[in-house]
């Protein structure tokens, strides 16, 4: 069968509305409705490739977020709609009228969702628990059973309604009867839609997306978003859209990510027209319309117009050194030569700041890498490892390395840092100067108040002191004797060290502390406490024995579907030092867990929490022989989802192979490095996902680069591995392909 390489392009754009487009309907074959938080509802109407607006419907007293078209009836020749908004009012309309036919009323918080049953009734869902089923005259029938706010419905062709809600659950109902209950994501079930002739889809806060057989059987898991997915649809060619507050709304074909259109905002919901356009609504006010149809092609004005909107966004929100990106120069700026070799430039190349050296030799400007952040941008932070700094510097030195911290003090000889932080972060020498010169820009300081120590400086790696100008920026010219390597080997360790979700953790421990292991008052008080000390990297450890072994003894023996928000606070918790010295001395405790969290049938969330907690115990010393010693069992543990659909669960392992491969070259390990290149090479191959590939890329080539195992490796055929990765349209990939070829010869 030849490959599907349809491509969804602009269409147009529905403007007219003054804030977010919560909520879309299509009405009929070819009308749009629409639904904000201005507070209106607004009708498109097809006239040649655009969608004029007809009509602007207002009748509710807040942002309305959802719509739904009712088809033509006796009682509404024309067909009508019916919204509901944070008013908690449901309200009916005729197509052919601006006025309300009724105002269902009878929610005590906002309607979340609204949809028409195949005999005509109106089903309404509320963040206030119930589901409510209205009848002629505005009386309503409650349905219960969900334990939190529902967020979403959808009708089945057997007329069955099926919900989804914060509970994680999507339940069934037949009328009034509640029916049956799916344990359906690890979050919040965001949106909800049928698969034409094959099922439904639903959509979470987990970021993923599942599609569901009508009987409720798991058929699929779609994992790409990078942010609560609020939306889902599904057409009869077999395209899936959602929409995400990542800005994206991914199309998705055989389960697999094909496409993702960049928004200037969040992607609140999106419908299928029955031609198999596709409609958006998104955060910026404005909804849009795409299609796979040439003839259909928005004209080349609108389409730059769009994709200034995107840029537009993108700059606003990013700044570097306290400055917005936007105010930066552009690359004009590099056509004017430097003042001395080494100065230093940040540019903006579209929306990201970027960093050059000038190059006096080549009398050229050499890209250095991304600028991630500078001291304004991280909510003030100034503090590293628990040591407070005037600045923290966030600086990506190239793709594929994580973002380093750059610590400094006001008043320190920036030689004297920029020495010290290249060593601590195993950086090349060269790039001394223009650290130097960074710390300088960004501090306000002049470069003659301070001694360049040169011939004062030892380098303990090479035994010389003088300054060697960087070369790895530069790409090799064709006729260089010596090749530079880009990505391998992989000389630190990585993290897991997102720590804005302790507040999320505590509610779902809240949540699932019920029961015979429910912890006390006092005990959940010392929990809450924990979490917020860990909430910031700067906290100095003040925990006790006793704190921990609430974990040991109450929160490890919970039932394994309430473990994850357990494993997520262990993954922060061993980063800590008082905790990790507690943990190295529970180390089978620790093991136990881990075995029991990932039994199948093993929850997701289980699996790549623990992978992640386990990630993180390389961050201490007190962890290393243990984590040496334990190899075979842990490596074993996790490889049995080295394939497995899902992307966090894949991220996990490959991070924890990678931690390893670092581990054990510096070990000398031959046969330690044997067993994690081995793991390794199961996850190369044909990836959806070019992080993974590259994660499993650099642990193999790191581990090539040691010496130990390259004979074996060479057994191995890496080299095709090698062969494949370069022929890669992903750069990246196809460098440290370059880089796996280099160092197997």
């Amino acid at each position: 069968m030849a490959e599907d390489k349809r491509e969804y392009k602009l269409r147009c754009q529905l403007i007219g509305h003054e804030d977010d487009v919560r909520g879309l309907c299509i009405v009929g074959e070819s009308t749009i409705a629409t639904a904000s938080r201005d507070g209106t509802v607004r009708v498109w109407n097809e006239k040649d490739q655009r969608f004029d607006l007809a009509t602007t419907l207002r009748g509710h007293s807040s942002f309305v977020g959802c719509v739904a078209w009712i088809p033509p009836s006796d009682e509404m020749p024309a067909g009508g709609l019916v919204s509901g908004g944070m008013d908690t009012n449901v309200i009916v309309w005729k197509m052919d009228s601006t006025e309300p036919v009724s105002v269902l009323r009878g929610h005590d918080l906002q309607v979340t969702s609204v949809v028409i049953g195949n005999g005509g009734e109106i089903f309404s869902t509320s963040v206030d628990s119930t589901v409510r089923r209205w009848k002629k005259g505005g009386a309503s029938e409650v349905l219960k059973g969900h334990r939190a706010p529902v967020q979403a419905a959808v009708i089945l062709p057997d007329d069955v309604l099926v919900t989804g809600s914060t509970d994680t659950t999507i339940k069934y109902w037949k009328g009034s009867m509640f029916t049956k209950s799916l344990d359906a994501h690890t979050d919040t079930v965001r949106g909800l839609a049928l698969m034409p002739n094959l099922g439904f889809l639903s959509a979470s806060h987990d970021c993923t997306v599942k599609l569901w057989s009508y009987a409720g059987e798991q058929l699929l898991e779609m994992v790409g978003h990078t942010a609560i997915v609020y939306s889902v649809a599904g057409h009869l060619s077999g395209d899936v859209a959602s929409g995400s507050d990542d800005g994206y709304c991914k199309i998705w074909r055989g389960g697999v990510c094909i496409q993702s259109l960049e928004h200037p905002g969040c992607v609140w919901d999106l419908q299928f027209l029955p031609n198999g356009d596709l409609v958006t609504a998104c955060s910026d006010g404005v909804a849009r319309v795409w299609t796979v149809d040439s003839s259909r092609y928005a004209s080349s004005e609108e389409v730059a117009a769009f994709e200034a909107s995107v840029s537009a966004r993108k700059l606003q929100k990013k700044t570097v050194g306290g400055v917005k990106v936007s105010e930066l120069p552009g690359l004009e700026a590099l056509q004017t030569p430097g003042r001395s070799d080494g100065q230093s430039k940040i540019v903006r190349e579209g929306d990201t700041a970027v960093a050059y050296s000038w190059n006096m030799k080549e009398y050229n400007w050499d890209k250095v890498g991304e600028v991630v952040e500078g001291p304004e941008d991280a909510l003030g932070a100034k503090t590293l490892n628990g040591i407070t700094y005037d600045y923290v510097f966030d600086v990506n030195i190239e793709d594929g390395e994580p973002t380093r911290k750059l610590p400094y003090n006001r008043g320190d000889n920036p030689y004297d840092t920029a020495d010290r932080w290249l060593l601590n972060e195993n950086l090349p020498m060269g790039y001394r100067q223009q650290i130097v010169d960074f710390i300088l820009r960004n501090t306000g300081q002049q470069a003659n108040s301070f001694m360049q120590l040169d011939d004062c400086f030892y380098d303990p790696y090479t035994g010389g002191n003088a300054y060697v100008p960087r070369q790895t920026s530069r790409p090799a010219s064709k006729t260089a004797s010596t090749y530079n390597l880009k990505h391998i080997p992989k000389t630190g360790i990585t993290l897991f060290d997102t720590r804005t979700q302790t507040d999320g953790i505590f509610k779902k421990l809240t949540e699932f502390n019920t029961g015979s292991v429910a912890l006390s008052s006092e005990e959940m008080e010392r929990i809450q406490g924990m979490l917020q000390a860990l909430k910031s990297t700067s906290h100095q450890s003040v925990f006790a024995d006793a704190d921990f072994e609430i974990l040991t003894k109450k929160l490890f023996t919970w039932p394994v579907a309430n473990l994850f928000p357990v494993l997520d606070f262990l993954r922060i918790l061993v980063l800590d030092p008082q905790a990790a010295n507690y943990f190295s001395r529970q180390k089978d405790v620790l093991l136990n867990l881990v075995k029991s969290a990932i039994q199948s049938p093993a929850p997701n969330a289980n699996v790549f929490l623990s992978a992640r907690a386990m990630v993180n115990c390389f961050r201490h010393e007190c962890f290393q022989n243990w984590l040496l010693d334990s190899r075979s069992e842990i490596i074993d543990i996790f490889s049995q989802f080295s394939t497995s659909p899902v992307k966090n669960i894949r991220s996990g392992y490959a991070h924890l192979l990678l931690n390893y491969a670092v581990r054990v070259i510096g070990a000398n390990d031959e046969n330690a490095q044997l067993q994690v290149l081995s793991a390794a090479m199961e996850m190369t191959g044909p990836q959806e996902d070019d992080d993974i590939n590259f994660l499993a890329l650099q642990t193999i080539g790191s581990l090539v680069h040691s010496g130990l195992v390259k004979s074996v490796a060479k057994d191995l055929d890496i080299q095709s591995v090698a062969d494949t990765a370069k022929k890669s349209k992903v750069s990246r990939i196809a460098e440290i392909g370059a880089d796996l070829d280099y160092v197997l010869k």
